[in-house]
């Protein structure tokens, strides 16, 4: 780190600790040319993730809306608020381990169902029906017969 009293290319660092709810680091420096001491933060880039919907709108990735979303989808099933938060962190993590800038609502509402299906079936289909809005029963049934199918 350059100094920016002198401008010196190297200095050293003193002292750290987290900052602002461990969410950056604080470091103490020292200038070994000219002895003046100061305080840098490092924090984590984040890529600001866009979200394309299906009338093609975007907007930016809100975690509170996919959480809302299975919160809906298993209301009064036996899962837990642990279950949820990990099923809302793995769809999280796959969808920014893809580094794409913008992704479509569809490849996260696929992967909720995904997981869904795996810890509560009824949840699943709940998810499903308002994600792939089925018209009438028909489509209901279609994909009733598929979640029996794989058993």
């Amino acid at each position: 780190m350059k100094c920016p009293f002198c401008g010196h290319p190297d200095t050293r660092v003193i002292d750290s600790r987290p900052a602002e709810e461990n969410n950056s680091i604080r470091r103490r420096r020292v200038c070994d040319e000219c002895g003046k001491r100061f305080t840098t933060y490092e924090k984590v880039e984040t890529i600001p993730l866009i979200i394309i919907k299906k009338d093609k709108n975007r907007e930016q990735y809100d975690r509170a809306k996919v959480e809302a979303g299975v919160l809906r989808a298993c209301h009064k099933r036996p899962i837990t608020a642990d279950q949820i938060t990990n099923l809302v962190d793995e769809v999280e993590t796959e969808i920014f381990s893809l580094e794409d800038k913008e992704i479509e609502s569809r490849v996260i509402g696929e992967l909720v169902m995904n997981k869904l299906k795996d810890i509560d079936e009824v949840a699943y289909i709940r998810f499903a029906s308002v994600y792939r809005e089925f018209k009438d029963v028909n489509t209901f049934m279609d994909e009733l017969k598929q979640v029996l199918n794989r058993e």
